[in-house]
């Protein structure tokens, strides 16, 4: 019926699914009253949830997953330089304010 092929993509895709429903509740949580509130918690945590919504997506539908290993370490060497990159930038951003 399915093959392993598509058996991999459909957990994936609802990996990505509920990654953005974990997204939606979070940010659903930070309403106060109807007014949003900013809040460092919300906001790394959509950050973490994007790149690891990336990271998955370079895996998988990129397919870097069967790429040769220096690639694979490369992207992943990427999507960390983002989250420190983002988060600091954040951190130093609040830090100013």
């Amino acid at each position: 019926m399915f093959s392993t092929l598509n058996k991999r993509l459909l957990v994936v895709w609802v990996v990505l699914s509920a990654i953005t429903v974990a997204y939606l509740w979070i940010d659903h949580s930070a309403d106060d009253n109807g007014a949003a509130r900013a809040s460092t918690a919300v906001t790394l945590s959509a950050i973490l949830l994007a790149l690891v919504k990336v990271r998955i997506i370079m895996r998988e539908f990129m397919e870097v997953r069967d790429a040769p290993r220096r690639l694979c370490w490369l992207t992943d060497l990427w999507v960390a330089l983002m989250a420190v990159g983002l988060i600091g930038m954040y951190l130093v951003g609040k830090a100013a304010a």
